[in-house]
């Protein structure tokens, strides 16, 4: 029985230290190569540290054009898709209808739909029947298709747990409407609306193939990286790079210390995730 159980830790091992390799060592590598003063991004040969390549970026007119639109067009569809993720959560929760299915396969069907051809079907209704041509207007409506169904998919599986006898009682006590949704419902699906905001955000933020289609002449910072990298391999998008790794680990710390800090607070006893226990075993 020993004999097993260490066998299987050593396989999990060497899977999570496959895992982690896989998952890791092109961040080291494009960490390394933007602090090399190669004008190749290469690690070798090592030219001697520098942070010229931070410079380069920070001269970038186009790059900051680029990142001021992506913040345009993210904001805008976390703005245009939590409302309506919302409004069909509790449309598929509350309501009991015989077209239920069908209507939640039509709210679904647009992740099913390649982004290349939700990009493309935007541009061309509103170019083509509205004169509206292509560009950041165009790029936050194709998004916001597929990405509020991301939203809707997160809220529901909070609104689902409800318990609809608060709404009720309040409503037994004279509340109206309004007031049970804004002082019941709402707080109750907050964490899911949070969750939304945030995945829609990152969903805009690093979304290309719809965007590339639907925003015409004008450029978010992935349509601006991948031209840079099919005209030429700059060191400064490795620069780039580790900069938006900081802002991603930074973030994830003080999430999570956050998140401890209010377990401890709300007395919730801090256990091992389930890895760190099959790693123990």
């Amino acid at each position: 029985m020993t004999s097993s159980k260490s066998i299987f830790r050593i396989v999990i091992g060497i899977y999570l230290l496959l895992f982690f390799a896989y998952m890791f060592l092109p961040l080291i590598f494009m960490t390394i190569i933007a602090f090399n003063a190669n004008d190749i991004p290469q690690i070798t040969p090592w030219k001697g540290f520098t942070l010229m390549w931070f410079g380069e970026l920070a001269k970038d007119d186009q790059m900051w054009s680029a990142l001021w639109n992506s913040f345009i067009v993210a904001f805008s569809v976390v703005a245009i898709s939590v409302p309506i993720g919302l409004g069909g959560a509790l449309l598929l929760t509350r309501l009991q209808f015989k077209a239920r299915n069908f209507v939640y396969g039509v709210l679904v069907s647009p992740i099913l739909t390649p982004g290349i051809i939700l990009g493309i079907s935007t541009f061309l209704f509103w170019d083509s029947y509205l004169n509206i041509p292509g560009g950041l207007w165009t790029a936050i409506l194709g998004q916001s298709t597929f990405i509020s169904t991301y939203c809707m998919l997160l809220i529901m599986s909070r609104a689902q747990r409800f318990d609809l006898t608060q709404e009720e009682a309040a409503f037994d006590l004279g509340a109206t409407h309004r007031q049970v949704f804004w002082k019941i419902t709402l707080p109750f699906l907050k964490p899911a609306l949070i969750s939304s905001m945030a995945l829609a955000f990152m969903q805009s933020f690093d979304n290309y193939n719809t965007t590339l289609f639907a925003i015409g002449v004008e450029q978010t910072l992935p349509i601006y990286i991948g031209t840079k990298l099919r005209s030429f391999i700059s060191p400064a998008m490795n620069a780039l790079a580790v900069i938006f790794i900081i802002l991603t680990v930074i973030g994830a710390v003080v999430y999570e210390v956050r998140r401890r800090r209010e377990m401890i607070k709300a007395g919730v006893k801090i256990t091992p995730e389930p890895a760190a226990q099959v790693i123990r075993m």
